[in-house]
């Protein structure tokens, strides 16, 4: 009995020496705090008898809060009823001195949950758990480990899905510090030239086929599945790429929140002044010029003229869904077929530029992204610049080669500037952000106008009284070109 009571006293005199407090598990271990604040681990046999003591005394006080809270860093942690740490699942970095305990602890479902000095409600978080996706309040905490989907826009990393409340706040705006495969860029800028080239130039070689039913079809099928992809990269690529440049958070808050609708906008006014002044211009040579037929027996009988006249016409109005004559009130004209490049090429330039200042972490995939896309925007242009009168040398084959040689240009551009470049800068994300949006608006006015309404809807337009078939064949190449570039954009 003496002896016990002496062992006893010896414990709390250990104890009370060592000034030990906020005992704690980490897994089988037990810690403490002591005199200094420091995290010390407890291993002799008193220290330990001590430890269970008060854990044991404190237990029942403990069972609906949470308390001893300190500080790893930026997360907070407390001590709950069995002595072992967990985490406080905070929306926002407490500023002050923070709160010695957390009360009135509850669940909801298998997640437990404690109220702060305000009442609102914080998940509390075991070794190795993650908080809930929703926020089970408004003033409930949400985990910031889950995963991330990270993607680059012009060497601007974006993050989507959890975490991403994260870096929210602390966002570095400077230039920032990646690893760059030189190698690995220059061999794939002839990777993407080649299937660049490959998209625009395969159009111009079918159209030369002998078969005529084959040669319909195929034809078709590329120019509707090339509306699809003008369609798709005008709305999904290139409006949401230029939405993202306006809303970041290096540049601030615009005053004007509709920037990208108005500069959109702006794209489609363009496209539209310069084809209606271009086709005036046009027209207005064309009724200077002489008459084409001969007037080696002129007549003023009017029952006769018409007559003379109905062949020729009806000729060119049956030959006009083959060779799309140079008339400019009816579509795949030359002029029609500039604008969708100067839309189109604005866009490559860009692409190039992204691919290459994207990280390493990420460059492999976008790459894979990259030749598809510019494989799909190639047939589109491929398909409409084959249409047009005339030879494939020269002009044809400078308007696909100009299209094959943008991209690889802003890939080189972007390895001149690699170290150098900031994605986050103002200036940068204003001018990238206007350009991708100009673009849009510009294949906006070409898809919906130039390609789809004069293919299907309007006088003269190859789909309009094509046969059933061929409507369905056209009907789900349009479709499937709008889906296959649509979810590229998922990742580009």
């Amino acid at each position: 009995m003496f002896r016990g009571l002496f062992l006893a006293s010896l414990t709390a005199s250990v104890v009370h020496a060592q000034s030990y407090s906020g005992c704690h598990k980490h897994g089988s271990v037990e810690y403490c705090y002591g005199a200094d604040g420091e995290e010390t681990p407890i291993t002799t046999h008193a220290q330990a008898t001590a430890t269970s003591v008060a854990a044991t005394t404190t237990s029942s006080a403990q069972t609906a809060s949470v308390t001893g809270c300190h500080n790893h860093g930026d997360d907070v942690y407390c001590i709950n009823g069995e002595g072992n740490e967990v985490q406080v699942s905070l929306t926002t970095t407490p500023t002050g001195e923070l709160p010695a305990q957390y009360t009135g602890c509850h669940s909801h479902g298998s997640s437990q949950y404690c109220l702060d000095a305000g009442g609102n409600d914080v998940q509390i978080l075991a070794e190795g758990e993650t908080g809930d996706e929703h926020d089970h309040s408004s003033g409930s905490g949400s985990s910031s480990h889950g995963e991330q989907n990270c993607h680059f826009h012009a060497g601007v990393e974006h993050c989507v899905g959890a975490g991403e409340s994260e870096h929210s706040g602390t966002k570095s705006c400077g230039v920032q510090s990646r690893d760059y495969d030189m190698p690995l860029r220059i061999g794939t800028l002839f990777v993407i030239l080649i299937t660049s080239a490959i998209g625009v130039f395969l159009p111009m070689l079918l159209v030369k086929l002998p078969f005529p039913t084959i040669n319909t079809m195929a034809s078709t099928v590329i120019k509707q599945f090339g509306t699809g992809v003008i369609l798709s990269t005008a709305f999904v690529h290139l409006y949401t790429h230029a939405s993202l440049m306006f809303t970041n958070e290096c540049l601030g808050e615009l005053e004007y929140e509709a920037t990208t609708s108005a500069v959109v906008m702006a794209g489609i006014l363009l496209s539209f002044l310069t084809e209606y002044i271009g086709h005036r211009i046009i027209m207005a040579r064309g009724s200077k010029s002489p008459p084409e037929c001969c007037d080696d027996t002129p007549s003023h009988d009017s029952s006769t003229a018409p007559k003379e006249n109905a062949a020729p016409r009806a000729m060119q109005l049956a030959q006009l869904s083959h060779n799309h004559g140079s008339d400019p009130t009816q579509p795949n004209t030359k002029l029609s077929v500039l604008v969708m490049e100067a839309g189109v090429i604005f866009h490559s330039i860009l692409i190039g530029l992204t691919l290459v200042v994207a990280g390493d972490s990420f460059y492999k995939t976008l790459l894979v992204v990259i030749v598809f896309h510019q494989f799909f925007e190639g047939l589109a242009l491929g398909a409409r610049i084959a249409l047009l009168p005339g030879r494939i040398f020269p002009s044809k084959a400078v308007m696909a080669g100009l299209f094959a040689i943008i991209t690889p240009i802003g890939m080189a551009i972007g390895m001149g500037v690699l170290h150098s470049f900031n994605g986050n800068e103002k200036s940068t994300l204003i001018a990238l952000g206007t350009l991708d949006a100009l673009s849009a608006g510009i294949l906006v006015w070409v898809g919906v106008v130039d390609m789809w309404a004069r293919d299907w809807v309007m006088e003269g337009g190859e789909m309009l009284d094509a046969p059933l078939v061929r409507v369905l064949v056209g009907g789900v190449a349009l479709i499937a070109g709008m889906v296959l570039m649509g979810v590229l954009g998922k990742w580009a």
